[in-house]
């Protein structure tokens, strides 16, 4: 495992969020160096997913900040995109192209190089599926491929909701082993987590939300 720098990856200071009157974050802080892959854990409405979603720039916050790599998730949006991968509940694919096609697309919106599509097939395990119709795909081949679209931006920060989700086996080593080596490249996951078990071997720590708080 990875030794945490001094850098931060993720620099939270009292994150609140409301929905209409409903508060889901509260005030959380939390810090994420570079070289941790921190597990986020916590009962089912909790805040995790809405968390998530301010760090990515997907929701802004209702109070409190929020810096990734240095970059403010509100001032600096785009350089906050810049340096992040996001892995949501839903893959978000498009049924009606190919697993190529669906990263081709990607690369084209992310400026991204098209000539990584078949490297980054080959590390999700999905080469023999490239030219297959995304709706023909398993849900485990989907999250395959939703993995794999993240990986075209190459990001340093990886912020994965419930990755393992419909994961077999093999699925859950390929995806610790991406944790790993974001990590070990001096980036930096934070992963929310249902079950601990399946991530337990690449966590430098957890921390848990409790009615949108830490």
């Amino acid at each position: 495992m990875a030794e945490p720098t001094a850098e931060l990856a993720i620099d939270a200071s009292g994150v609140a969020r409301r929905f209409g009157t409903r508060w889901v974050l509260r005030g959380v802080s939390m810090q994420v160096h570079a070289g941790e892959a921190v597990g986020l854990l916590g009962a089912n409405g909790s805040g995790k997913s809405t968390l998530l979603r301010i760090f990515s720039t997907l929701l802004r916050p209702s109070a409190g900040t929020v810096s990734v790599f240095g970059h403010d998730v509100v001032r600096a949006p785009d350089e906050v995109r810049g340096e992040l991968g996001f892995l949501s509940h839903t893959p978000g694919l498009y049924d009606d192209l190919t697993a190529r096609e669906n990263l081709r697309f990607a690369a084209t919106m992310l400026g991204a190089d098209c000539a990584d599509i078949n490297s980054v097939l080959e590390r999700v395990g999905l080469s023999h599926a490239a030219d297959e119709r995304v709706r023909g795909f398993s849900a485990g081949m989907e999250r395959r491929l939703a993995v794999a679209r993240m990986l075209m931006a190459k990001p340093r920060l990886l912020l994965l909701d419930e990755p393992y989700s419909n994961l077999d086996a093999d699925g859950i080593a390929m995806m610790s082993g991406i944790i790993a080596d974001a990590v070990h490249a001096d980036g930096a996951a934070l992963v929310v987590l249902h079950e601990l078990a399946p991530a337990a071997g690449v966590l430098s720590r957890t921390v848990t939300l409790r009615d949108g708080r830490n």
